[in-house]
């Protein structure tokens, strides 16, 4: 009974005091729990030596028993924690027995304490009380405005009537320093004023001191980088005179992390001085720009006349990045699939667009498939950077296809349309992306995932020299729906080792698909074994498990396999298939950049696994 009138008087003095002051930095917990006193350890008989050396002989550890005398009105409540009985030495005991009055008085308990402890030669004997369980009496609204505890999560009924559990309460008052720390007031603390004990009732009135109202003042660069001051200020949103803002400081650190063109060395640092908040990054330049040119040789199954057994393909790379310092980048390669045909992509990005987080970008595509078609791919997006939420981009893509045979090459078609086909698809989506990978090109760990999905009118346009008739049972226009999905994770694996896997699959969804329309796969960038751009589908899905033993920094050796499945469904036929692709290669550092082997085999319904089918490709990449 006097412990608990000596604990309610100490929590009295406490809540008035304004020891429950929190602070934007403090732990969860910030209501402070009795703590439980350690009992001393049983004492241990003092051993003579025998030797003259006297030599310590350490006691052989003993499981200790826990056993709990409980008054027999809260037995129903200490039956509902699980603790040990059986520990396997005194520390354990003592442990065990601190975090069980913890939670009682976590769980409203608040005068739960551990009394009369007794050491056996191998038991702990405790008088546990358990107490009353303490309960709001009321929790009123003291000089904090209606919107700021509705935004911390406050509704009075929360607080009539319920257990008062001392971590509910200090989650309360993070809310509100969160809020407080928000709009300009980052020294703000919260306390419990005017408290009332009446029996196991506790009522209060929550109070905010503000403190001196803060605003930003400047960004300063810490480092040697090209980027612009101006720049970063956009990017990040953080503008001079602006209220000071302790979310806005936790999001620019993440958001810097996304730059692929900026190194962060240290987490933003802010000094405050005359109601003036200055912040500090701490930066470098990373060599992001990127040109790089890849050789394939692959192997020719069925060489025509004047062709050779062997084809030559190439990949060139330009990218630039952060240029004159301002985030702005442009992107440009060009593919050599084979002797005839050829793949252009283009972009181009502007972020912080008329100083707002938006960005924007367009792309385009250009595929020349021998003398059969010519698609052209352009598309606008504005993109939303988010720290937490990843990013959320919206787009209008259009894409036109069109056949390049002759009127001689299409006067074979009189009963049927060709596989491929003159179109166009007008389409809109929204396109998300969320990464956590700690590196943007050698990760060792992290998630990379993104979905895509659009929705348009396709129209198939009549070919002059192609007769109308063909047309008559072909819906000229229709609705189509494209989806897409990608999900990367990195897991380290002993101490130079990674584990990387990829699952990316897309489906097009239309009443009428022609070859042209499907999607193209196979190769370096997609499924290795296979010429570039080898496979049509309409939908597919490519699993991808590859493990990386590191040398270096910068160099490893690889294994992989590729696994895919594939569906094309077209007007003339309907397959699937499900090729493999199995290899290795190595990547490492040279002057000249980072140079890349990799062999590889493949198998589908048409080849088997063969050395004489293999693929090689090698290349540099070099980024300044």
């Amino acid at each position: 009974m006097y412990a608990r009138l000596f604990f309610l008087g100490l929590l009295s003095w406490w809540l008035l005091s304004g020891l429950a002051t929190a602070r934007a930095q403090t732990s969860p917990n910030t209501l402070a729990q009795p703590a439980l006193q350690t009992p001393p350890a049983p004492a241990r008989p003092v051993q003579r030596p025998d030797s003259v050396a006297q030599r310590r002989v350490l006691p052989a550890r003993r499981p200790v028993a826990l056993a709990l005398q409980v008054e027999a009105a809260d037995l129903p409540v200490v039956r509902r924690y699980r603790y040990r009985r059986v520990l396997p030495d005194s520390a354990a005991a003592v442990r065990e027995l601190r975090e069980l009055v913890l939670a009682l008085q976590g769980d409203a308990y608040l005068t739960a304490s551990a009394d009369e402890q007794r050491w056996g030669h191998d038991s702990l004997r405790v008088r546990l009380y358990v107490g009353e369980k303490f309960q709001w009496a009321q929790l009123r609204n003291g000089n904090l405005g209606d919107g700021l505890m509705t935004r911390a999560g406050y509704r009075e009924k929360l607080y009539r009537g319920q257990p008062f559990q001392p971590k509910e309460w200090a989650q309360l008052q993070e809310r509100i320093l969160h809020e407080a720390e928000n709009q300009g007031f980052p020294f703000a603390t919260v306390t419990l004023d005017s408290l009332e004990l009446n029996g196991a009732e506790v009522a209060g009135r929550v109070v905010l001191q503000r403190g001196p109202a803060v605003v930003f003042d400047s960004l300063q660069i810490v480092g040697k980088t090209k980027t612009r001051v101006g720049f970063l200020t956009r990017y990040l949103q953080i503008f001079p005179g602006q209220p000071y803002s302790q979310q806005k400081i936790q999001e620019a650190a993440r958001r810097l992390r996304q730059l692929p063109y900026l190194q962060l060395r240290a987490e933003p640092e802010v000094r405050f001085a005359l109601g003036k908040a200055r912040v500090y990054l701490l930066l470098e330049d990373r060599a992001s720009s990127q040109f790089d040119a890849i050789v394939g040789v692959l192997p020719n199954a069925n060489p025509g006349v004047g062709q050779k057994k062997v084809q030559i393909t190439g990949d060139v790379t330009l990218n630039l990045r952060n240029i004159k310092g301002g985030g702005k980048g442009i992107g440009i390669q060009w593919r050599k699939l084979d002797a005839t045909s050829q793949l252009l992509d283009a972009q181009y990005v502007h972020p912080s667009f008329f100083g707002t987080p938006l960005e924007v970008g367009g792309t385009f595509n250009l595929l020349k498939q021998n003398e059969q078609f010519l698609t052209v791919r352009p598309r606008l997006q504005v993109t939303y950077p988010t720290a937490h939420a990843g990013r959320v981009s919206f787009f209008t893509e259009r894409r036109s296809s069109r056949l390049l045979g002759d009127s001689t090459a299409l006067s074979v078609y009189t009963t049927s349309l060709p596989e491929n086909i003159d179109s166009e698809f007008n389409s809109y989506g929204v396109d998300y992306a969320w990464n956590t990978l700690d590196d943007p090109y050698l990760p060792r760990r992290g998630i990379l995932a993104s979905g895509q999905g659009a929705v348009g009118t396709k129209r198939i346009n009549r070919n002059p020299d192609l007769r109308e008739q063909l047309y008559q049972t072909v819906p000229l226009r229709s609705t189509q729906i494209s989806l897409g999905g990608r999900v990367e994770r990195y897991f380290r694996m002993g101490r130079n080792g990674m584990l990387f896997t990829r699952v990316r699959g897309e489906a097009l969804l239309n009443q009428r698909l022609f070859l042209n329309d499907l999607f193209r796969l196979g190769g370096l960038a997609t499924l290795r074994g296979f010429n570039e751009l080898n496979f049509y589908a309409s939908q597919y899905a490519v699993g991808t498990a590859e493990f990386r033993q590191f040398t270096g920094p910068d160099s490893y050796v690889f294994v992989f396999a590729d696994q895919a499945w594939l569906r094309r469904d077209i007007t003339t036929e309907t397959s699937h298939d499900t090729p493999t692709g199995l290899g290795a290669g190595l990547s490492f550092r040279t002057p000249a950049g980072q140079f890349q082997f990799v062999y590889a085999l493949g198998r589908d319904q048409q080849q088997k696994f063969a050395l004489g089918s293999g693929k090689i490709h090698f290349g540099i990449t070099n980024r300044f």
